[in-house]
């Protein structure tokens, strides 16, 4: 299963189980392992904070990922996320973008 698959049937699936699949993608997929375990809880909870739009159809705009993003640089240093972290997320952010 990749990212695309999850983003599909999340619409299908109750918010506990996508939630499940989505951490053990970012936990075992070999694109993401330099994520550490605060920035793949990061990446869920942007996700989950965007659920409702994505489980309406609507995905994650454009803008919002770019605002979201933006957040992240500023706070990169506090959060301790590399500039390969903040691209990671982007990407994931992204496979959800309508």
């Amino acid at each position: 299963m990749d990212l695309k698959d999850l983003a599909k049937d999340f619409k299908n699936e109750p918010s506990y189980m996508f939630k499940r699949k989505l951490n053990e993608l970012v936990r075992t997929n070999h694109r993401f392992t330099n994520l550490g375990t605060n920035n793949r809880k990061l990446v869920i909870d942007l996700i989950g904070k965007h659920s409702d739009k994505i489980r309406k159809g609507w995905g994650i705009s454009a803008d919002t990922i770019q605002r979201e993003s933006y957040k992240l640089y500023q706070n990169r240093i506090k959060l301790g996320l590399t500039d390969e972290d903040l691209k990671d997320v982007k990407e994931i952010m992204g496979m959800f973008k309508k």
